[in-house]
């Protein structure tokens, strides 16, 4: 037995030396080795996934993650269905989802990530049999309150409350709020409309929260919780077959800490009674994601959440020169390319400016995890469209068959 433990500690050894001098932090095999080194479960070397649905919700990290499939589907010439021109970056939303709302030459499609109202049957009928479909959701009270000032000008709901105060929204929330009226999926259960849920359904009615999350589970691969981003990321990896490198990101579409409110215990819990089936949601989802953490090996979790982290680090210093980047508002940012939409002068939204020492190959490289949606978008949209035509012309100019 001596000499067996001898080889097994030498082989341990000479596994840890290569990981160490041999393989970059984001390599696919230098991960895969260091997990098998800690006992861990690995995704193995099976073929990366690449049919996905990923609900935008909003005002959960959604942006983020949506620059994330961007970058993967840009990696591995993947085609992301569009919304058509008339529906803008969303797809018509609020309406259900509708094949006819999507950009005809955007199809046959590997990936959705953009705004829809949710609606299964439709999504089937265009996207492959084996997609997997994810999303995101936020811990209702912070939620609601980043849509209350975000849209605070946009939603009626909103709009007629005195001072625009969300203390008083809440303290009579029936009185400013209308459900038909146009908005009122930002005033009220967001998320659930956003899932294709009905949003007003009242809140003694747990038997429809019980049954609308039973169903959310049976479609949804892996529903994300923006609190816990990295290590839902950790869980999206395993699912797909990922690297490291396709889920590295900068966070996205943050606001000022000047434009948040700080919520009391008792405003919180006045957001949950409100948004009642959301806090169900989100309470079930967020007991899940632990429940699959777990299954994992959370020792596991941590250090590929560490791993994660330095890699992010490492980019951050590449793109920057330093281990933070520096936030700027939306209005102070001199690239077009990086200016962040901005729902209002009273909501200050974040962005980046890069160095420009930096050149041109870390220049383009790292302007993919900082462009927000309205610029990421059109971009990808016109290559896609070129490399379509590219293709089309090259079938007609080949020489007929005699």
């Amino acid at each position: 037995m001596k000499p067996l433990r001898t080889l097994q500690k030498k082989i341990l050894l000479a596994l840890s030396v290569i990981l160490m001098g041999g393989f970059l932090l984001y390599n696919r095999n230098s991960w895969n080795i260091e997990a098998i080194l800690l006992g861990c479960p690995t995704p193995g070397m099976k073929p990366k996934h690449t049919n996905i649905v990923f609900l935008k919700t909003h005002k959960t990290a959604s942006s983020t993650m949506q620059s994330l499939l961007f970058r993967f589907a840009e990696r591995h010439n993947l085609t992301i269905a569009f919304p058509k021109p008339s529906c803008g970056l969303q797809f018509c939303y609020p309406s259900f989802f509708s094949s006819d709302f999507v950009h005809p030459k955007t199809l046959p499609a590997n990936m959705i990530t953009s705004h829809m109202r949710f609606k299964k049957t439709a999504l089937q009928s265009i996207m492959p049999k084996d997609t997997k479909y994810t999303t995101i959701i936020r811990e209702p009270a912070s939620m609601f309150e980043s849509l209350f000032i975000y849209y605070n000008l946009y939603v009626p709901s909103f709009k007629r409350v005195p001072n625009g105060s969300l203390e008083s929204f809440l303290d009579d929330p029936l009185h400013y709020y209308k459900p038909e009226e146009g908005y009122s999926n930002f005033a009220h259960n967001t998320l659930t409309f956003d899932l294709g849920g009905d949003k007003d359904r009242p809140a003694t009615d747990v038997a429809y929260a019980h049954d609308f999350v039973e169903e959310v589970d049976k479609v949804f691969s892996l529903v994300m919780i923006s609190e816990y981003f990295d290590e839902s990321l950790v869980l999206l990896r395993h699912l797909l077959s990922w690297d490291l490198e396709d889920i590295l990101y900068i966070k996205l579409n943050a606001r000022t800490e000047s434009s948040k409110k700080k919520l009391s215990p008792d405003l919180s819990a006045k957001i949950r009674a409100w948004n009642s089936i959301d806090a169900y949601l989100y309470d079930y989802f967020n007991a899940s994601l632990w429940v699959k953490l777990s299954e994992l090996g959370l020792d596991c979790v941590e250090k590929e959440v560490q791993l994660l982290r330095q890699a992010q680090e490492a980019l951050i210093r590449r793109c920057f020169g330093m281990e933070r980047p520096m936030e700027r508002p939306g209005s102070e940012i001199q690239s077009k390319d990086l200016r962040p939409w901005q729902p209002s002068r009273k909501v200050g939204i974040v962005g980046y400016e890069l160095p420009k020492n930096i050149n041109q190959e870390t220049k383009e490289h790292c302007l993919k995890f900082l462009m927000p949606e309205v610029s990421y978008t059109p971009k990808i949209l016109k290559s896609q469209l070129e490399h379509q035509q590219m293709l089309q012309n090259q079938t007609s100019q080949k020489p007929a068959t005699v």
